[in-house]
């Protein structure tokens, strides 16, 4: 009670020097320095003893009991796991298409919100605001995609006293702009790839940057990802079409046509940094991920840790990466990236949010990022420092997407027959997928993500081809082919590969006429056991007709695979 008293007298008493909203901040900082002075008077025990005490007697008090999870599928599912575990029950909301979905029947209490366009259910602020209000959650975890970095919908939050589990707006604003992050990580001293580092409009003001940085080039949007507004010019004869297709892509993709220009590293490698950081100071990274397995600019299979890296890039890059979210006071979970070309790495980009391949981390730190997320949002200091965090082990992910492969990775939607997920020691699956479901044409098509553990990268990939055999999904085309591909080709066994991967070695059309042969293969031998039944039948009338035996659960299962 004590306690308690002191703190609400501190902060009475600067809040009464600071009246307006701005210093809310600083004032409930200055209260908790106050208190952890407090501690160390009375208690006179070590500084990491007292911020024990201190976490366990004040801080924790404001743990959220009710979250709502702002997305579908799989990461509402996983976001969920977490608050099980944490005690905190969770809202899930869903779109008119997802009303059967899992992540439905997996939360304490469900919402629709609107028909299926994402713009009709997923995207809408204030309805999600307002089941927030009239639920009692205090806090909302966006996942990925839709509004997990929308600075609008962060803004919204706090005006209405709710908790982002999540950056703040403003880090979300600084980051979401690649030449507004650029000019901020800069100051911090890390390393960019030669360009220029502001907007251009103007084409033949643009020219002139591309000349003297010299060709190739790469004209980049300053808004969005994922490959939108992107272009490799080779020469200075091709740089205005090529302007200007960029900025009319960025245009309607973002509703901004500036782009940025800098010079084009050829095969570079994509690695990134995980990093979090709290509330009071604390900014750690949790080591990189490898993913430069892409295709159109979009990650297929990650690992971690880069078998590129050596122990002195590695504590280089994060360092990169802990100044990086020092340069925009960034908390919470996010992603720092960078372009490696085997010697020098370079500042990419910041997401701010928890990314797709987030369980690589996880299986190599032992730590869950959702938990730390939650903490960090509610007040807490981390639960590690960074000389407390080893890398253990191997972790190789798959993301198992509704695609061909061998129709250029082609949407495949349709209706998923059979489901049957593999298991057995280092696998873990993230899905939100079960048998006889219909994969909306709305959304992403993302599956499910099918991550392998193993003691050494040999193992974890051993142990992943393993789990790509045992995976059985029917009705669809999926990426689990790519995977096995990849997985067995020399390059990326020995870790010489770079982000060209899937240009260089994936030839749709050699593998299409081996799976060919191979079904050629099976339908003679299949013709070849009905002719030997039929020879059979000739000669005894007592013959056993083992085709029209029933099938056992397990041979039903596999039959298809």
């Amino acid at each position: 009670m004590a306690i308690t008293a002191i703190c609400n007298m501190a902060e009475a008493k600067i809040a009464g020097r600071f009246k307006s909203k701005d210093h809310s901040i600083f004032i409930s900082e200055i209260t908790l320095a106050i208190l952890r002075i407090f501690f160390y008077l009375r208690e006179g025990k070590s500084e990491s003893q007292t911020d024990n005490d201190f976490t366990n007697n004040f801080i924790t008090t404001k743990m959220f009991t009710k979250i709502l999870i702002a997305n579908r599928g799989e990461i509402a599912i996983r976001v969920m796991r977490t608050c099980r575990e944490m005690g905190i029950k969770t809202v899930a909301v869903y779109s008119e298409a997802d009303a059967l979905a899992r992540h439905v029947r997996y939360a304490d209490e469900a919402f629709c919100i609107g028909k299926a366009p994402s713009n009709e259910s997923y995207l809408k602020m204030d309805t999600l605001i307002d089941l927030c209000i009239k639920t009692g959650a205090q806090a909302v975890h966006p996942g990925y995609g839709f509004l997990s970095e929308n600075a609008i919908f962060a803004r919204k939050l706090v005006e209405n006293g709710i908790v982002l589990i999540g950056p703040s707006a403003e880090a979300m604003e600084v980051m979401g702009s690649k030449i507004a992050s650029k000019q901020a990580v800069e100051k911090y001293g890390v390393p960019l790839v030669p360009g220029i580092n502001e907007a251009i409009v103007d084409s033949n003001a643009a020219l002139q940057v591309a000349i003297s940085i010299g060709f190739p080039v790469l004209v980049k949007a300053s808004a969005g990802g994922g490959g939108k507004g992107m272009r490799v010019v080779e020469k200075e004869s091709e740089f205005l079409s090529a302007l200007q297709m960029a900025q009319n892509e960025a245009r309607n993709a973002f509703g901004d046509d500036s782009v940025f220009i800098e010079k084009y590293v050829g095969s570079p490698r994509h690695i990134e940094l995980q990093i979090m950081a709290d509330q009071h100071g604390n900014v750690c990274h949790l080591f990189e991920r490898e993913c430069s397995i892409q295709r159109r600019h979009q990650k297929l299979v990650e690992e971690a840790p880069s078998i590129a890296l050596t122990e002195e890039i590695r504590e280089k890059m994060g360092q990169a990466a802990v100044n990086v979210a020092r340069a925009c006071d960034y908390t919470g979970a996010g992603t720092v990236e960078f372009l490696f070309d085997g010697k020098d790495f370079y500042f990419l980009e910041m997401n701010t949010r928890l990314q797709v391949e987030h369980p690589v981390t996880e299986l190599i730190t032992g730590l869950d990022l959702v938990r730390e997320q939650i903490n960090v949002a509610a007040g807490l200091p981390l639960s590690f420092k960074q000389n407390e965090l080893k890398i253990n082990g191997h972790a190789i992910e798959l993301r198992v997407c509704a695609e061909d492969p061998f129709q250029q990775f082609l949407p495949n939607i349709g209706k998923v027959i059979q489901y049957l997920v593999p298991n057995g020691p280092g696998i873990r699956v993230d899905d939100c997928m079960e048998s006889n479901m219909e994969i909306p044409i709305y959304y992403d098509n993302m599956l499910a993500k099918l991550i392998a553990w193993g003691p050494t990268r040999e193992e974890a990939i051993s142990r992943l081809r393993r789990a790509i055999k045992e995976y059985v999904i029917t009705g669809i085309e999926t990426t689990l082919s790519f995977g096995e591909f990849v997985l067995t080709h020399p390059a990326f066994v020995s870790g010489n590969f770079d982000t060209h991967f899937i240009q260089n070695y994936f030839n749709p059309e050699e593998l299409v006429a081996e799976k060919l042969s191979e079904e050629e293969l099976s339908v003679l031998a299949t013709a070849a056991v009905a002719f030997f039944a039929q020879s059979k039948s000739n000669q005894s009338a007592n013959v056993v007709d083992y085709s029209s035996h029933s099938e056992s659960e397990w041979y039903r299962a596999r039959k298809n695979y």
